[in-house]
């Protein structure tokens, strides 16, 4: 009795094509999540500097002179105020992709922007 020894050239396609495809699906969700662990960061130093500024405010009633942290927790984005009369912009900017075509920005009234990145 001869038997099969190995496996046939279809069957190593046909698992190699199915291999395939499992990646084709699971590379862009795994991309999505790296992503948005990186905009986490982002959005972790931009409250960390807010609560700064505010703490800075309580005891100085101006945000003019406050510093802050220029970077996030991970060091993945720069943070930099911009005072206004009224309040202030803090803008976190990256060089890498964190699937954001604009930089994070949060201001002294709350507001998030862009709103598809928070």
């Amino acid at each position: 009795m001869s038997g099969q020894l190995g496996f046939t050239l279809i069957e190593l396609m046909m698992v190699v094509a199915i291999i395939g495809v499992i990646a084709s699906i699971a590379y862009p969700s795994y991309t999505r999540y790296v992503q948005q662990s990186v905009r986490t960061d982002a959005h972790a130093g931009l409250m960390q500097a807010a609560s700064e500024l505010e703490r800075c405010y309580s005891r100085t009633y101006s945000y003019h002179d406050c510093a802050i942290g220029e970077l996030s927790p991970d060091q993945h984005y720069a943070i930099a105020l911009t005072p206004h009369d009224s309040g202030y912009m803090l803008t976190a900017s990256s060089f890498k992709e964190d699937g954001c075509a604009e930089d994070l920005r949060l201001n002294a009234r709350g507001e998030r922007l862009p709103n598809a990145c928070w």
